[in-house]
């Protein structure tokens, strides 16, 4: 029942080695990421940045830190957020001269991922207010994920034109998501920014306003709706294993985000859970 639901949602796929073993490959890597997150194994930027975590290490020595902070490559946040953004968008855009025909659903999944990433570059340099730096290392694999799984996602969908489309024809649908997932993610980065008011401020308090009297990442929320959205628009597997994947990662990263303010913060809700409202 579930191999022809899928064939009904799905493109029929040139049998390749590239475009079977990409869809394994990208949900178990972020999977595994996202298992790692919420064990407390994370990527080094915002709050789980590792400088941060020294600090608040107990017991070890000031030699130890010191040693262990030489070994590590640092950037500033606003830096290392461009370079991971930088090369996807830039994927995007290269997708319209590469790959210049094809039908609306193609032009569709090209427009989507390419604005996503340009309004994530935009965010960086006009809307973020950073805490902290990122680690390089964190940074090159966030940064070549994205490129990866944009350039494949783009060619992915290239190689299906002329195959038979899906019965069921989800793109409209996909649409919707996405533009509400775009909003959703925009408004919330939005309330996170003024959170810091004042010039230089590199503090952490409770969010308040839109859905964050709910759960503590509802800007992850919607980065799980706007992939979807992305899927549905895509239906293509790799599409929907790289949606799947992001949110499982997303999952993990909120659920240790929430552990974060709890411990941190005494006065922190108690109902405000970390991604689902009233749920998770």
């Amino acid at each position: 029942m579930m191999i022809t639901l899928l064939e009904r949602v799905v493109y029929e796929e040139p049998s390749n080695l590239f475009t079977m073993a990409m869809p394994p490959i990208i949900f178990l890597s972020l999977a595994i990421l996202g298992l790692a997150e919420a064990s407390g194994i994370h990527l080094q930027y915002s709050k789980f940045c590792i400088n941060m975590n020294f600090m608040n290490m107990v017991g070890s020595s000031s030699s130890s830190s010191s040693s262990h902070n030489h070994s590590v490559i640092k950037l500033s946040s606003r830096t290392g957020m461009l370079i991971v953004y930088t090369p996807p968008f830039l994927a995007g855009v290269a997708s319209f001269i590469l790959f210049s025909g094809g039908d609306s659903r193609f032009l569709l999944v090209k427009s989507a991922l390419t604005f996503h990433f340009f309004k994530r570059v935009m965010e960086v340099l006009f809307v973020h207010k950073y805490s902290g730096g990122m680690v390089l290392d964190s940074v090159i694999l966030i940064s070549t994920t994205y490129f990866t799984t944009t350039s494949t996602m783009i060619y992915t969908q290239h190689v299906v034109q002329g195959f038979q489309e899906p019965l069921i024809d989800l793109k409209l649908f996909g649409v919707v998501l996405f533009l509400l997932g775009i909003c959703g993610n925009f408004y919330h980065h939005c309330l996170l920014s003024k959170t810091r008011d004042q010039k230089g401020d590199k503090s952490y308090k409770i969010p308040r306003g839109g859905l964050f009297n709910l759960v503590i990442c509802p800007h992850y929320l919607f980065e799980i709706v706007q992939f979807l959205g992305v899927s549905f628009i895509s239906q293509t597997t790799f599409s929907f294993a790289f949606a799947l994947g992001s949110a499982l990662y997303l999952t993990g990263r909120s659920y240790d985000t929430r552990k974060w303010y709890l411990s941190k913060f005494e006065n922190f809700p108690k109902h405000v859970k970390a991604l689902v409202p009233y749920v998770f």
